[in-house]
């Protein structure tokens, strides 16, 4: 953690904070914003795979959401990453992640991340590869999900990034 995020906390979320990662994922401008609904079964039922930034009075700043994936139970897919704007540029969608990760390590061993990606989103580009140089891992990219596949209209691919073998993991 950097000293500019020495005023945050990072732990698990909990129910009473789907409103406000809603409110974060609305804000980010390019997250695909899924039912608020969603966001509260997210915090209750992923809370494991899951991290929140909280700033000093308590409230969510930044969120990582993820899941194992039920197949592969050493690989988290990584949902979504959004901090709030006012706390953007300070490294913490990086902290989330990898706090994220070295919790998940320690409690289930985790050997690779996977998260989907649209074209041009150089921020999130950015964040996981940079990611993949601090665990000394690959990334690997291919197409996950053509536009073809989408039934709410036009929608770019998505590109799944998958990052590994993850050699240290707990950093």
């Amino acid at each position: 953690m950097t000293a500019a995020q020495a005023d945050l906390h990072i732990d698990r979320p909990s129910v009473t904070d789907g409103a406000a990662l809603w409110r974060i994922a609305k804000d980010s401008g390019t997250l695909d914003l899924n039912s608020s609904y969603s966001y509260l079964l997210w915090c209750r039922d992923f809370a494991g795979t899951s991290a929140v930034a909280r700033g000093e009075d308590g409230r969510p700043v930044g969120f990582v959401t993820g899941y194992v994936r039920p197949e592969r139970p050493r690989t988290l897919l990584v949902w979504q990453v959004a901090v709030d704007p006012a706390y953007r540029g300070r490294g913490l969608a990086a902290s989330l992640l990898d706090g994220l990760t070295a919790r998940i390590a320690a409690e289930r061993g985790l050997t690779s991340v996977e998260t989907t990606i649209t074209p041009g989103n150089t921020a999130s580009e950015r964040l996981f590869t940079s990611y993949a140089a601090r665990h000394e891992a690959t990334v690997t990219r291919e197409v996950l999900f053509h536009s073809g596949l989408f039934l709410d209209g036009p929608h770019e691919p998505e590109v799944l990034y998958r990052i590994g073998p993850l050699t240290h993991p707990s950093h």
